[in-house]
């Protein structure tokens, strides 16, 4: 086979429609191998014959899309000093645009032979079992499609599992269900816009590996956490399995579908870690090209890994190739793909410079600069598992960040705990407290009651403990729920216990959908979903996951698209800008004091919106707030001066305001458990 010398850059494998250009970085390799498989798996080696600053590049003509291929890197082995490179070991590109095939677990696949992981070195050749790279061509007619810019102030996240979303929709084709074009069925696009969501953040969609210990157990690693492939669009989701890149071409369908409806695409991201795992996982791309590079190693015992993140290893933010490997595939989703912005998990990991979380790190800063990435929403997971890891508040200005006390907040309300409702107030107005005098906006904070990780919104108000014993590790997961089950743990037939599950589940939503900053709802909740009281659902890819559209609550949904279409409607709950024009009032109509502020024990608040202190006029607004357990008289303060008619009641199960006008002054009763929202009379 003939190979020239071919370019340094790009990095991975380019197809120029006359052949491949391949290129590896790796700073300790004496010699890179590309192996190239046919359709039967036969290997074909030869040597890249070039290294320029420091990635070793050759171009092979005559190849073509489709084309299956690996890397073995020759270098030096010693683990203790962080080194482990072994050319029996087939590597995946960590640029692949596609990767096909899954991993097929076998001892071969580690540096190590099991009796003794320590000290052993295991030669094993482990082609067999791991995927393959393939080449892809990137041509796709887009048809002018073009970035929707949705701006912050109108966006409501939709967060969601790919194929728990499209498993089971009874309208979704079978073979689509589960896939990239099953999300671009009308019949998927149609459920969410007609909730009202403007964008769909996805769980993990590059790249991942389902964990062994999970496999042995008979599950799987639903959420996909555990990033293999940085450019590679997660081959199980589609119609093909990623035979020769179909995956692509259908995760570019599914954006172009999701774009023509209005809907933004935003990615949930794995940059702080890989599937490889600690010094004890296997070695399939990162491990074997240049190990102390790719990974944060223990300083004064390279043989370990740092571990931020709770999975084995921490990506070395340190390195500049690292750096360029993140951009690259951050470049790469938005100028090829499409996708409209990123949220990432455990972002405090990215920030971290030898040790402590810098702010200023150089992820950040290479971000900031980049006339690409830092054009798209980012949004930020603001914490690690380590000591330093809380960082809600401390990110850039560019940055949206997941609003974890706003999360805690809202539980705590409406659930009857002991709380001031200063921070209350500082939650529904976008947390000034946290992001104001660092020159941020509202749009700082993405504010959320659940998520992927935790309670589900119906299991929030069903269950006060976890059930997760089904994941096979000892009912492991987190204990602060902030949860009430509202009188009976699970499922009930008590009518009265219902209903008031109900009503706790329209005040939490309409909380989210009604404070200033981004609303972002789960899967799911809109129609009622549980997990049967699993906060950690992570490795079920089944009916506990899976959204059960045979019985969902269309009631709740209808209820939900109500909120949104009223937060659409009027600017003057999702302002711009911090600015005055909110009034906070005791129920006896009197402004709140000081003192009032901090009353534990205080669970009534009226909070005056002036339509005028808007970005654009609007009407003013009165909320009122009662998460007492019993009805609380309200009066409408005196100064207002207006006349009130009611919009929105979630004591009622349709969100049906009682038809009557108020004056000011005047005194009425408040449903337990519940908020009215009064609309002032032109």
């Amino acid at each position: 086979m003939r190979v020239s010398s071919g370019k340094p850059y790009p990095l991975g494998a380019t197809f120029d429609g006359s052949g491949v250009n391949f290129s590896l970085f790796s700073s300790v390799a004496r010699r890179v191998e590309l192996c190239l498989f046919d359709e039967h798996g036969r290997e074909t080696r030869c040597d890249l014959p070039e290294m320029t600053a420091l990635s070793w590049h050759g171009y092979v003509p005559g190849l073509r899309a489709g084309q299956r291929y690996g890397f073995r890197v020759h270098g030096p082995w010693e683990p203790a000093s962080g080194l482990r490179c072994n050319p029996s070991k087939l590597l995946l590109d960590p640029y692949a645009r596609c990767i096909r095939g899954r991993l097929r677990w076998h001892e071969a696949l580690f540096a190590h032979h099991f009796i003794d992981p320590e000290h052993s070195r295991n030669d094993l050749d482990s082609a067999r079992y791991v995927p393959r790279s393939v080449v892809i061509d990137p041509a796709f007619d887009w048809e002018n499609e073009k970035p929707l810019r949705t701006p912050w102030d109108m966006t409501v996240i939709y967060e969601a599992h790919l194929k728990g979303l499209t498993m089971w929709h009874p309208d979704i084709p079978a073979e689509l269900q589960g896939t990239y074009l099953g999300l671009a069925h009308p019949a998927a696009i149609n459920h969410l816009k007609t909730l009202g969501a403007t964008a769909i953040e996805l769980m993990p969609v590059q790249q991942f590996v389902h964990d062994l210990y999970l496999l042995e157990r008979g599950l799987r690693n639903y959420w996909g956490y555990n990033t293999i492939g940085f450019f590679a669009p997660h081959n199980e989701y589609s119609t093909c399995g990623g035979a020769a890149g179909q995956q692509v071409r259908d995760f570019k369908q599914m954006v172009k579908a999701l774009h023509g409806a209005g809907l933004e695409v935003i990615l949930d991201v794995v940059y702080g870690h890989t599937a490889e795992g600690n010094h004890l996982g296997p070695v399939l791309s990162f491990k074997g090209i240049d190990n102390a590079a790719y990974y944060r190693l223990v300083q004064n015992n390279r043989f370990y890994y740092m571990d931020y993140t709770g999975t084995g290893n921490s990506l070395n933010m340190c390195q500049p190739n690292v750096l360029q490997l993140l951009m690259d595939s951050l470049r790469y989703w938005v100028t090829e793909m499409h996708v409209d912005g990123f949220r990432f998990d455990l972002a405090s990991t990215l920030a971290r410079g030898l040790h402590d979380v810098d702010r200023l790190s150089a992820f950040f800063d290479v971000i900031q600069q980049d006339p690409i990435v830092s054009q798209v929403k980012l949004i930020a997971e603001p914490w690690d598992v380590s000591d330093g890891g809380y960082q809600l508040g401390n990110f850039p200005p560019l940055w949206s960040e997941w609003n974890g006390k706003f999360r805690d907040c809202m539980r705590d309300y409406w659930r009857g705990a002991d709380h001031a409702l200063n921070e209350f107030a500082y939650r529904i107005s976008g947390s000034p407290d946290l992001y104001e005098t660092a020159g941020r906006r509202p749009s700082a904070s993405i504010n959320f009651v659940t998520s992927h990780d935790g309670f589900t919104l119906e299991d929030l108000v069903c269950y006060n403990e976890k059930h997760n014993d089904a994941n096979g590790e000892s009912n492991s997961g987190e204990n602060d729920n902030r949860s009430w089950n509202c009188g009976a743990e699970g499922p009930t037939l008590d009518n009265a216990i219902n209903q008031l599950r109900s009503r706790q589940k329209r005040n939490l939503l309409t909380t989210v959908l009604l404070s200033q900053g981004v609303p972002m709802l789960l899967a799911g909740d809109e129609i009622g979903r549980t997990q049967g009281g699993n906060n950690n659902a992570y490795c079920h890819d089944s009916e506990t996951s899976w959204m059960d559209w045979q019985h969902a609550d269309y009631d709740f949904f209808a209820f939900v698209a109500r909120v949104v279409t009223l937060r659409r409607e009027h600017p003057v709950f999702r302002r711009r800008f911090y600015c005055s024009g909110t009034g906070w009032y005791r129920n006896d109509g009197l402004a709140m004091r000081p003192a009032d502020w901090t009353t534990g024990y205080a669970k009534a608040l009226g909070m005056f919106l002036s339509g005028a202190g808007a970005d654009d006029a609007d009407d003013d607004f009165y909320v009122v707030f009662n998460a007492h357990f019993e009805p609380l008289d309200f009066t409408l303060p005196a100064e207002l001066q207006r006349g009130w008619t009611a919009v929105l009641d979630t004591a009622n199960p349709h969100g049906e305001p009682p038809s009557l006008e108020f004056r000011n002054g005047a005194t009425f009763c408040v449903d337990a458990r519940s908020i009215l929202l009064l609309r002032a009379l032109r």
